[in-house]
């Protein structure tokens, strides 16, 4: 099975056993997490496709916690050039890291 799910303002294609890295959401390590915006449902060959509208009615997909980090550093620089005006900051965003379990259809 393949479905299309929206997290954090993204979308994304899983597949049971897939391992994913989403924008943070709340839980701890091995925890259990469902996701119930599913966007689309369809089996390997891409013949049975439910899509839904916008979401499939009654479908889920069940993920597991693997780790919550954050990202590599990555350097804002801000310049402007006459004026001696330099900046340099970093951020580091968080994420979580998910294992899909199972993707029920409706």
């Amino acid at each position: 099975m393949i479905a299309v799910i929206e997290t954090g303002g993204k979308q994304y294609k899983v597949k049971e056993q897939d391992t994913l890295r989403i924008e943070k959401i709340q839980g701890e390590k091995g925890e259990q997490v469902t996701f119930q915006n599913v966007l689309l449902i369809s089996d390997e060959q891409g013949k049975d496709i439910k899509l839904g509208t916008p979401f499939v009615v009654g479908a889920k997909v069940d993920g597991i916690i693997v780790q919550t980090a954050r990202s590599k550093k990555i350097d804002v620089i801000k310049f402007k050039s006459k004026v001696r005006y330099r900046r340099k900051i970093g951020h580091r965003q968080y994420f979580t890291e998910v294992r899909i379990q199972k993707i029920h259809a409706a």
